[in-house]
């Protein structure tokens, strides 16, 4: 079999042109991809295959041999050194005609080094030695940084939660004390996403919630980033008790609205507007009281800041957190009082996402139908110059989901009496408009 290494060799001497063909032998080759292999690994069935090439022949599940179509009931990749060491001589050898020796693979973590791994972070924790779970941690994160291999083999036995735990138990001991190993544990478990439930049950604990907070107060930008990006995480899992959790400790509003504000980075501000969202969005009881602690703290008006000049991820966070503040009054009351509110939802409209779109029309359906009566025709005339009616009936015309389609009709039901007395506008730049915050 050849493969197209070529080399044209020049002959000042001769004036002739040579061509070399450089045949690669056949063992030398993978059978999955016929390319030659750089890292050979025998199945149980004994056929050797290119780690890479096989893997990804399991992953899309299959369970045979490629070759022999046996099936495989033991999935241990070994390693065929002798098979590597003579391609890498063989390459070596031709390398006047342009071959490049192949590299010493690394060889993976296997599953029963995590398990030995965990083992050892457990009882560390349970001592409370610091010294020993920095190390364990320090190898962990240099595995998972090595390649995906390993990252996902720790993953998948047991070593977030085996760190989760050690987390909760050094949080619970002391923050101040112990506070070099907790931050190496939080770095680490955010190589490790999307977390398994057994770590998001550690990290929900008020220990490692308040010291995640703690972080946000009084750490660096990489530890703040990875404590709020840590929460989101631990939020998007849907558990009502955690929410309930994190709303009583005290601060953690006032930290992330000033996050918000100050944007300090794009990690911290995406993380924080997301939390903000879980916060408010949650079917749990502090649900309204969160609402209304924001809104206190002049959220409204950071969302509708954030409005008029961001890129599409902040606009459809800052677009959903107004859209659920404003099923309270008090969130539609600072809606009514900055003249830019409807003119930046309208804008919004067809103009970032279809995301967007659903929320700017519901913020815009909530302030006319849950509020009072003066409240609802101001809205609609804004809405109305701003040309909100024909953005509207294009969105219905393009089509959207059944509640948005609702609100939207209904929308355009109300706004239709007012139309006669208006001069209606496509679109407009609200740049230059004075800002009422």
């Amino acid at each position: 079999m050849v493969l197209g290494w070529r080399r044209r060799k020049n002959n000042n001497h001769k004036g002739v042109k040579q061509n070399v063909e450089v045949v690669v032998p056949n063992h030398f080759m993978c059978p999955i991809s016929l390319d030659m292999m750089k890292d050979p690994v025998t199945l149980s069935t004994g056929i050797t295959y290119d780690r890479e090439n096989v893997e990804k022949w399991f992953e899309v599940e299959n369970c045979t041999c490629p070759v022999t179509d046996q099936i495989v009931k033991n999935f241990d990749m070994i390693p065929n050194h002798s098979l590597r060491i003579m391609i890498q001589d063989w390459c070596v050898e031709n390398k006047q005609h342009g071959v490049e020796r192949i590299p010493t693979p690394r060889i993976p973590i296997s599953r029963f080094d995590v398990a030995e791994l965990v083992i050892q972070v457990k009882a560390s924790a349970r001592g409370l030695d610091q010294h020993g779970c920095l190390e364990l941690v320090h190898k962990m994160k240099k595995l998972c940084n090595e390649m995906d291999r390993n990252k996902m083999c720790i993953v998948e036995n047991g070593a977030p939660g085996a760190l989760a735990s050690a987390f909760d138990t050094f949080a619970n001991d002391s923050i101040e004390r112990n506070v070099s190993v907790l931050e190496d544990i939080l770095s680490a478990l955010n190589l490790m996403f999307p977390l398994k439930l057994d770590a998001k049950i550690f990290l929900g604990s008020k220990a490692s919630l308040t010291c995640m907070v703690w972080f946000l107060k009084h750490q660096d930008l990489s530890g703040k980033e990875k404590s709020v990006v840590t929460l989101k995480e631990l939020l998007s899992f849907g558990d009502e008790k955690h929410v309930e959790a994190l709303s009583e400790i005290e601060g953690v509003c006032e930290l992330l609205v000033e996050f918000i504000n100050k944007r300090i980075s794009p990690i911290i501000t995406k993380a924080s507007m997301r939390v903000v969202w879980y916060l408010v969005s949650s079917s749990s009881h502090c649900s309204d009281k969160m609402k209304l602690t924001f809104v206190e703290l002049g959220l409204v008006s950071s969302l509708l800041d954030i409005l008029i000049e961001s890129e599409k991820s902040l606009c459809e966070k800052a677009l959903a957190i107004f859209d659920t503040l404003c099923s309270i009054e008090q969130g539609r009351e600072k809606g009514y009082s900055n003249y830019l509110t409807v003119p930046l939802l309208v804008k919004k409209i067809l103009r970032v996402s279809a995301l967007a779109t659903n929320h700017s029309i519901s913020s815009i359906w909530k302030m006319c139908k849950l509020g009072e009566k003066d409240d609802e025709k101001r809205v609609l005339v804004e809405a109305l110059e701003a040309g909100a009616f024909q953005k509207i009936l294009l969105v219905l015309q393009v089509g959207c989901g059944d509640e948005i389609k609702e609100k939207a009709t209904e929308l355009l039901k109300l706004m239709n009496p007012y139309r006669a007395e208006l001069v209606e506008c496509i679109d407009s730049n609200y740049k230059n408009l004075k800002r009422s915050f």
